[in-house]
């Protein structure tokens, strides 16, 4: 896929040399070497598909020849029972490839639908839904997908992204004023600076000193709409700390911008997805 590019590839065969080792012992033993295989994806459960193209991939780098069809896109909305795609191929390499392909369309599948339930529950306000950096070691670029895939946005991919001034480099830095000053001194002009506070006297220093974005951390819904109130517009307000534990529509109506919620990629559970196969 070129939304991905060597990155997806990377991502997959780290995967499949997880899972493979050093060969597909039952099936090498079990499964004649010219045999052929037709499988059906199909949804055990009703969702927000994400995760195709990945799990043709992995196929594809399995072996090119393999032929994989898809019937559903990333974002569509599926149904207990409906069919998503079909694969045929040589029998040992599509028992080789189908938990590494499963695995990541489930999982994907199931962050897309997570966010597109978080998005649901803030239609008709101004806040927008965005993840985190508490995404699975190895697995960011896709995770971050489908949370686009949901309808949600991406906060910064990586510490290189954006300057994000939380508890502990306040205390490095001796204050969220001295922070500021330096990161405004030091970065580079087209990052945007944020800043998170805990209390009305850090949102303050963080007005005071600039920052174009605050967070505001384990507020409750009266604090933040006061804050809401505070910044007026002078930058951009985040709600964060346990949001995905918190009634969304509730959080929204406070007037914050967006609403960061980690549990969209750090405890999603998958969507449940089958591949069954009759050999040809």
């Amino acid at each position: 896929m070129y939304l991905y590019g060597n990155m997806l590839d990377s991502i997959i065969l780290n995967a499949l040399n997880e899972d493979v080792g050093t060969g597909d012992i039952t099936t090498e033993t079990t499964i004649p070497a010219d045999r052929i295989a037709h499988g059906l994806y199909k949804a055990k459960e009703s969702g927000v598909l994400c995760g195709v193209g990945v799990a043709e991939r992995v196929f594809k780098l399995i072996n090119p020849d393999i032929v994989f069809t898809a019937y559903k896109q990333d974002g569509d909305r599926i149904e207990k029972g409906e069919i998503i795609a079909e694969v045929s191929g040589k029998a040992t390499d599509v028992l080789t490839g189908e938990r590494t392909g499963l695995n990541l369309m489930q999982r994907m599948s199931g962050i897309a639908t997570r966010t597109a339930e978080a998005v649901k529950q803030v239609e008709g306000t101004n806040a927008k839904i965005c993840d985190t950096r508490k995404t699975t070691p190895g697995l960011r670029v896709i995770e971050k997908y489908a949370v686009k895939v949901g309808g949600g946005t991406n906060h910064r991919f990586n510490l290189a992204d954006g300057i994000l001034i939380k508890d502990n480099h306040i205390v490095a830095a001796g204050s969220i004023t001295a922070a500021v000053k330096s990161a405004r001194a030091n970065a580079p002009h087209t990052l945007k600076i944020e800043v998170e506070v805990e209390t009305f006297e850090q949102l303050n220093e963080a007005l005071e000193a600039g920052a174009d974005i605050i967070m505001l951390d384990n507020m409750n819904c009266e604090d933040m709409t006061k804050a809401v109130g505070i910044v007026n517009g002078r930058a951009i307000t985040e709600a964060s700390g346990n949001m995905g534990d918190r009634n969304l529509a509730e959080v929204a109506a406070c007037g914050v911008d967006l609403i960061s919620i980690g549990a969209l990629t750090h405890s999603v559970r998958a969507l449940d997805i089958s591949l069954k196969f009759t050999i040809q």
